[in-house]
Formats: C-alpha cells, structure tokens, sequence
C-alpha cells in the first residue's frame, strides 16, 4: 500500500478499468445526454463540474458538441478540485483546463475555463460568475461520497448540506448527480466492515470476470483504486475517513431537504445507457430504475446510483 504509482500508471490502470466496467462508461453516457438535451436550441452553456480531477468526463461531449447542429455552442467549465497538499495547491485542476482547452481547439469548440482549488463546501454562487445567458449545469460523477457528513462533528451543517444548498442557490437547469450506492459509512466498525465486505466482493467478483489474474495493470486497479479506498474505509476515523457513501434513497431525502426537486428520468436516456452496457459490457452487469433512479450495480447488487435535480422553488416548465 505503501508504493506510489505514478500518474501514467494511474491513468493506464484507470482505463484498464473503464474497459472492464461500466459504471463510469454509463455516468458520462447518462450524463452527456441529459446535458445535450438540456442545451436544445441555446448557444452558451455553463458546467460547473464539482470533482473535475483529471477532466476525462469531457473530451467526449467536446468531440461531440463540434457537429452540433448549426454549429457548437459556447462551452465554459468551471472546475472544482480539492487543494494538492505541496507548494502548488491548484497544479492539477489548472493541468485539466490546459487540457481541456487544447481538446476544445482541436474540435473547434468555443471553450472557456475556471479552475478552483477549495474544499466544495466553501465555493458559494458569487465564485461562479452566473449567467443567465447560459444554460447551466451542475454535476459531480462520484465524489459527493467524499464530502464529510453529520459523523464528523454534530455542532455544524455537514458539508453535504452546505453543498446541496448553494446548488439550489445556483438554480441550475438541471443538476447530475451519479454517487456510489453504500452503507458503510456508519460510525461503528463492525457493521462498517462486514457492509464494505459486501462491497468489494462484488468489485473483485467482477475484475474477475473481466480482466486476466495475471495483468499488472489489473494490480494497479486492485491496489490504487480498490485497496486504497478499502483501506481508508477499514483504518481511519473522524476527519481521516474520506469515504462515506450513502444508499441513494439517503441521498434522496438530503436532496428533498435541500430545497432539491428530482426531474423525471428521460426514457430515451435510460435506453441509449442500457444498451450500451449490453452491447459493450459483460453479461452481468445490470440496470434498473427505482424512485426516478437510474441504478448500476453486478449481479444484483446495486453498486451505483444516478439521477437528476433542480431547485424545488425554480419555475416549472409548462
């Protein structure tokens, strides 16, 4: 666990697990549709991308969005990232807009880029520049389950709440949200561990039906994706322990709580994402949609979530 991976292995192993698995593959697909069709007939578009990372979300939708009918819109993303620890807090959010703006180049796409290195829960609607020109998204691919929640101290709102709440503030056209269906993120050890059993069982269940036991590659996803997830589940408490995952009917009632109100699932979405999975993936992989969910999960056991919101108070469409 001690050995560090540099960020082309990382990025091999990630890919390695792209291929293997579905998940992310149905998130962006689920994601990037329900973005197209939020954007039908407008010119400017805002993304504000909670969790941006290494921005692999949104080549695809830049290659995409250059055949747009009529021509592309304008795009601007705005980036949040948590601080690097070093000298150099906001490297990597920065390297991702660098990126993604020769991507945007390459595909002819208007593209504009602001990257911000905070914790989440400290970036309010006046760091965002809002325009109402623009149809605007929101969306986080996995990371709410990161966010610290009532567990940690009781004497404030959790991070989680804040973070709902200023999206609401946002009024966005519609709000993404795609998190890890758990429950180990209870404070007691035993039912946290015997939860997380569960869980990586069918992770491994499924790296073994889709990869060779003797790929170096498929070590790295084990170790660096899984073991270190694992292991800061299975080791760490309080302020140390970054994940937290909830089942998405919690997540539901968070959102409900917020101010939040959940769109209708897009049928035509919901079909385009499975059959991608059935075409592309193996056989035991399964869909499924509960309480306007569109769920992901490995023979049976639900392992993701995804779904769409917006604020409770906008206008209703007509």
């Amino acid at each position: 666990m001690a050995k560090r991976t540099s960020v082309v292995d990382f990025l091999k192993a990630y890919r390695l697990y792209a291929a293997a698995c579905c998940f992310r593959v149905m998130a962006f697909k689920f994601a990037n549709l329900t973005i197209c069709k939020a954007i039908a007939g407008r010119k400017k578009m805002h993304i504000v991308d909670y969790g941006i990372h290494y921005g692999s979300q949104w080549p695809g939708l830049l290659k995409f969005l250059s055949i747009w009918p009529g021509g592309p819109p304008e795009v601007r993303i705005t980036g949040i990232d948590l601080p690097q620890p070093g000298f150099r807090p906001a490297s990597r959010v920065k390297e991702t807009g660098r990126r993604l703006s020769n991507y945007a180049s390459q595909f002819g796409v208007p593209f504009k880029y602001h990257g911000i290195a905070a914790k989440w829960e400290t970036v309010g609607v006046d760091d965002l520049d809002i325009d109402p020109d623009e149809v605007l998204i929101v969306n986080s691919i996995l990371h709410f389950g990161n966010l610290m929640d009532e567990g940690v101290d009781t004497s404030s709102p959790s991070p989680r709440d804040v973070v709902l709440s200023n999206i609401r503030k946002m009024r966005p056209d519609v709000f993404i949200l795609f998190i890890m269906n758990g429950t180990y993120s209870s404070p007691y050890f035993v039912p946290r561990f015997r939860e997380e059993l569960f869980h990586y069982s069918a992770m491994f269940d499924m790296m073994d039906a889709t990869t060779p036991r003797d790929s170096d590659l498929r070590i790295l996803v084990e170790r660096d994706l899984f073991g270190q997830c694992a292991q800061n589940v299975i080791a760490c408490e309080g302020l140390d322990r970054v994940e937290r995952p909830e089942t998405y009917k919690k997540w539901q009632l968070r959102n409900h709580r917020a101010g939040l109100r959940e769109l209708p699932l897009d049928p035509d979405i919901v079909k385009a994402v499975r059959e991608s999975i059935r075409d592309k993936f193996h056989e035991d992989f399964v869909t499924d949609v509960d309480l306007q969910w569109l769920l992901g999960g490995w023979k049976g056991r639900i392992l993701y979530a995804m779904s769409t919101w917006a604020a409770a108070d906008a206008i209703l469409d007509s």
